[in-house]
């Protein structure tokens, strides 16, 4: 695919990117897969809304969190003009910290329940291209589910997907300004699949694929949900595009919400 255009960044921008865009202790580390599990079912297990419980937390983050480094976008003059946040800086995303929270983690159901397919006819996760980034920066698919690519911005963009599993295809397409959506389907668990623009190096993002229904991605306050599981005990996993992974035993009583909450530390 060609390159629209040559994108410079300064210096420090540019080894923080590139770095990114290498396979990173998350992805090396944990062979980018949930732990093994028997084949999807087609149908969810049975769950009595009555008995069922919640598990909720949060990420936290101890010590002083790397700098979120100012990105030049200069180069795109559509991308120049946007201010995507607050005082109008583009800032990297790898480490969001707010007030001891981490941003960008995503949580799942690691084990204690049969995994299964989203179902058919599942509305799809949204991976917007807005202000030159992609937004959100994490997201989270059951399997059998499908992300759609739109692109927003009044520049052309490119979606570069790469993941490791045979059955997660990657797509390397072009979306040009209100062009029309492209859909994936990921077919297959896996975790911190990169995102890339071939046209704009700073964009990144990460897909998560669980293997069940119980997922979610930690907010700007780091905290998260995992809505009506039924009683039992689950293992738990935090995972963070460069922080790596994090399990915890957690067990939901019949009716409650069960506490667990994980803790990241500057490397």
């Amino acid at each position: 695919m060609k390159i629209v255009r040559a994108v410079f960044v300064s210096t420090l921008t540019a080894a923080v990117l590139l770095g990114g865009c290498r396979r990173n202790a998350a992805n090396s580390e944990h062979g980018n897969q949930p732990a093994a599990a028997p084949v999807a079912n087609a149908t969810p297990p049975a769950i009595d809304p009555a008995t069922a419980g919640n598990i909720s937390g949060v990420v936290h983050f101890t010590g002083k969190a790397p700098e979120r480094i100012k990105i030049d976008m200069s180069a795109d003059p559509a991308c120049a003009m946007a201010a995507t946040e607050p005082g109008g800086e583009n800032l990297t995303e790898q480490y969001v910290v707010n007030n001891g929270r981490l941003a960008n983690v995503f949580v799942y159901v690691k084990s204690g329940i049969q995994p299964w397919s989203a179902p058919a006819g599942a509305p799809p996760v949204v991976l917007d291209q807005k202000g030159c980034r992609y937004v959100p920066h994490v997201i989270g698919v059951q399997q059998g589910g499908k992300v759609e690519y739109r692109n927003s911005d009044p520049a052309t963009h490119n979606v570069h997907t790469l993941p490791q599993e045979p059955a997660n295809h990657s797509v390397d397409v072009s979306e040009m300004p209100g062009g029309q959506p492209q859909t994936e389907t990921f077919r297959s668990p896996e975790l911190m699949i990169p995102v890339r623009c071939n046209n704009h190096p700073w964009m990144q993002a990460f897909i998560n694929v669980a293997p069940n229904g119980f997922f979610a991605v930690t907010g700007p306050d780091g905290s998260f949900t995992l809505h009506g599981l039924p009683p039992g005990t689950y293992t738990v996993a935090a995972v963070h595009e460069k922080l790596g992974e994090q399990d915890i035993q957690v067990t939901v009583p019949a009716k409650s919400t069960a506490k667990a909450d994980f803790t990241y530390s500057a490397k």
